[in-house]
């Protein structure tokens, strides 16, 4: 099978296309130097990340901003530092403020010329237009955890994802999924029987960071290190 024999594209968005893990550090980290937490930016994602995917599980109908403030009172209690109404505000609002990476608007605008391009993504409709408007490019269909009523890794998003594709004519085993998260994408993605490429933004660094480890092995079809080498190889398989 070659990337160029499918229809069309799904995307996680955050670790894959919008740097959740530098928006999230732009605000974990400061708070964590005001506590006079001895933590390091890796150590405070890893701790970060089971705060997230707990809350996610736990409250699956919460729009994405209380997600993150729960969250981030959950590390504030396992860490024994204090979370104030404004440091939990700070967090719960900062989802338009995170970066996109750098190859990310480049990429998604050479793949639209050949898939329709979905996104299937942990958040909000209002926090994913402010993402949306970093990115720069108009997605076919928008899918988020609001829309679904609860989160990934919950089949129940790749249960929605496959419908929707359905809708717009996409033929079966012709839509591929690419993200970055083992635990969030891969793993439900691969038992919804997707395709998926992993577009490996930590390839470079050791550990899990913001995401939790995979609950069982997975193995991606394609592996890339970022998105600007997933577009290559689609259009070395047009060539």
């Amino acid at each position: 099978m070659k990337l160029t024999d499918f229809e069309a594209l799904s995307f996680d968005c955050y670790g894959t296309l919008i740097d959740w893990e530098a928006g999230l550090s732009a605000v974990l980290t400061p708070w964590a130097r005001a506590r006079g937490l001895d933590i390091t930016e890796e150590q405070l994602l890893t701790e970060y990340s089971g705060a997230e995917a707990a809350a996610e599980q736990e409250h699956p109908a919460d729009l994405y901003p209380d997600i993150l403030a729960r969250s981030m009172r959950v590390l504030g209690g396992g860490l024994g530092a204090e979370v104030t109404a404004e440091d939990a505000a700070r967090l719960a609002g900062s989802v338009p403020d995170w970066p996109a990476f750098a190859d990310s608007r480049g990429a998604l605008t050479a793949l639209g010329s050949r898939f329709k391009l979905i996104i299937l993504s942990n958040v909000d409709r209002a926090s994913f237009a402010g993402s949306n408007a970093r990115l720069g490019v108009e997605f076919t269909s928008v899918i988020t955890a609001q829309d679904v009523g609860s989160y990934k890794p919950s089949q129940r998003n790749f249960d929605a994802l496959l419908s929707g594709a359905a809708r717009l004519g996409i033929a079966p085993g012709r839509l591929l999924h690419v993200a970055q998260s083992l635990f969030h994408d891969h793993v439900p993605a691969k038992r919804a029987g997707l395709p998926t490429v992993w577009i490996n933004r930590r390839h470079t660094r050791p550990g899990w960071g913001a995401t939790p480890a995979p609950p069982a092995p997975v193995t991606p079809d394609w592996e890339f290190p970022s998105m600007a080498a997933f577009a290559a190889a689609v259009a070395a398989d047009s060539a």
